[in-house]
């Protein structure tokens, strides 16, 4: 989707689930950071259905940013909140991660859901809870931690396996703007050697860890209520 001034922005709506149903349009969308968003492309996402932001970055990461994106966003009439993903309390994982240089590849998504399905269920949570309308969710670049809640959330919809690593993988290309609007090289060619040094690729290890992947007993067991978890999977499905 072109939203002005935002990047690796999609709707979440249109996959093919393996009930031959497809995803409702205009439910969730995945974005990188919207801190380049312009008044104008806030316009656009509320024409497209949004009225809610969910923001996963964390405190420090907000204190970078000097754009005023909440404003902005609630100017256009959209409600904006914040549920961290990983927070400073949570360092040692990610220090685990980043010490194997898995940090920004698709190999850190199984150990992280094993290691903070709590953290995933207060996310899925906020999207269940969400006011009427459309929700959008971003973290940083929108790869790693938007991907993983996609991940999840799609699962949960039963959208068809391939078309989950299908979406996951349309965030490479997407984010060239991204890292040369804030002045650093594309990551793509480093997540690419060190999936090679393991021998493996993106697609396989996502392929990998659907298979068998149960999402909804997954958020249960990180304690989200029932209810939600169901009124999450409607709202994507309609």
């Amino acid at each position: 989707m072109v939203w002005d001034g935002g990047c690796n922005v999609r709707d979440l709506g249109g996959l093919p689930t393996r009930d031959r149903r497809r995803t409702r349009p205009g439910a969730f969308f995945r974005s990188a950071s919207t801190r380049f968003m312009s008044a104008d492309g806030w316009q656009q996402a509320r024409d497209a259905g949004a009225r809610t932001v969910v923001d996963l970055r964390r405190d420090d990461e907000l204190a970078q940013d000097p754009i005023p994106t909440a404003d902005a966003a609630r100017a256009a009439g959209l409600v904006v909140t914040g549920v961290d993903l990983a927070g400073p309390e949570d360092d040692p994982v990610w220090d685990r991660l980043d010490g194997h240089d898995l940090g920004a590849t698709p190999l850190f998504l199984e150990p992280f859901l094993a290691a903070m399905p709590d953290r995933v269920a207060a996310v899925m949570t906020a999207l269940a809870r969400a006011p009427e309308g459309g929700v959008v969710f971003h973290c940083q670049a929108g790869r790693d931690r938007t991907g993983l809640v996609s991940l999840v959330l799609l699962a949960l919809a039963g959208v068809d396996p391939d078309a989950i690593v299908e979406d996951y993988e349309r965030s490479g290309p997407l984010l060239e703007p991204v890292f040369a609007r804030i002045g650093r090289p594309d990551q793509q060619p480093e997540i690419a050697a060190v999936l090679s040094e393991h021998g493996t690729t993106a697609r396989e290890v996502l392929t990998g860890l659907l298979d068998g992947f149960d999402a909804h007993e997954y958020l249960l067991a990180g304690g989200m209520d029932a209810g939600d978890v169901e009124a999450l999977r409607v709202r994507l499905l309609g």
